[in-house]
């Protein structure tokens, strides 16, 4: 399966607090995860091993690609296309920039 999300994925490494004993998303992830969630077309859950691909088009180059893949496997589970991210045997993330159209082009692939 395969989609575009479209906005700018938020860094992990700005996009939480810690207080009190406690993680707080910032406004920023909060947004970006509602956001994700409107854009996803549910279909069947993969709930064995998969394979993930993904383009990610950031608004500049300070972000990090590693944020990016956390985020969305968090996103991915979140969201239902995937039971746990724990079972993804296989990653291609590539970078690149679009200032004006910031987004993520996905494939999810179940792997047997």
């Amino acid at each position: 399966m395969s989609r575009t999300i479209f906005g700018q994925i938020p860094s992990k490494s700005n996009g939480y607090r810690f207080g009190k004993g406690r993680v707080y998303k910032s406004s920023e992830v909060k947004q970006y995860e509602a956001d994700f969630a409107k854009q996803w077309v549910r279909t069947d859950t993969i709930e064995g091993y998969f394979e993930l691909t993904a383009i990610v088009y950031f608004r500049s180059d300070r972000s990090d690609l590693d944020g990016a893949l956390k985020c969305t496997l968090d996103m991915l589970q979140k969201v239902g296309a995937i039971k746990n991210d724990n079972k993804c045997i296989k990653l291609h993330f590539e970078k690149r920039i679009d200032k004006a159209n910031p987004r993520i082009e996905l494939t999810l692939k179940k792997v047997i």
